[in-house]
């Protein structure tokens, strides 16, 4: 059986287009980057830290896999969290204007064989945005919640002015590494 260990419905949604039967697991794992810490290293980190977190509630389940992901924006190698209030949303919005971040997006499959994970990294560049165009945005609340304060499969899809990567790894998700890992399929890094 596989196991989402996320509370995030994005990431259920796109898992459910790959037509997978899975189980969700409500994880609670710290998301703090450590001082010094790389953006990729801190992705890592938080989607390993959330599949183990999974995997030690069903480790006893014959054929468990437990998947793990974390997605963080990265602008000048600072890591856009969600945003804390509307303020905080806007003024992420308005760093990210008129340039093109990377969107670090990790997964990490956990079974008893062993754990693989894969990183997608997503450059995205957004169009110059007016202050009315971000004020309108935030207003709609689909800011509140996301990494760098914008959902693209929403009403910021918009603001994309070019894409190089996943956009289901923008999502939240990258498809691509995700059915990768869950077959053990070859590229995917392997530890344990």
């Amino acid at each position: 059986m596989l196991y989402l260990a996320s509370r995030s419905p994005r990431r259920a949604e796109l898992l459910e287009r790959l037509g997978l039967d899975y189980r969700l697991l409500d994880v609670d794992v710290p998301e703090i980057r450590a001082p010094g810490e790389r953006a990729a290293d801190y992705v890592r980190r938080v989607a390993r830290d959330k599949a183990r977190a999974g995997w030690a509630a069903v480790s006893a389940e014959p054929g468990a896999q437990v998947l793990g992901a974390d997605t963080e924006v990265v602008l000048d190698n600072e890591v856009f969290g969600k945003p804390i209030d509307a303020a905080d949303a806007a003024a992420m919005l308005r760093r990210l204007s008129g340039r093109t971040h990377t969107v670090l997006s990790a997964v990490v499959v956990v079974e008893a064989t062993g754990e693989r994970e894969a990183l997608s990294a997503t450059e995205v560049r957004f169009a110059p945005l007016a202050d009315a165009a971000i004020e309108a945005y935030v207003a709609t609340g689909e800011a509140m919640g996301k990494a760098g304060a914008y959902a693209i499969q929403g009403r910021a899809e918009a603001f994309v002015e070019h894409l190089a990567g996943s956009y289901s790894g923008v999502m939240g998700l990258p498809l691509h590494h995700t059915v990768r890992l869950l077959a053990g399929g070859a590229g995917a890094g392997v530890t344990g």
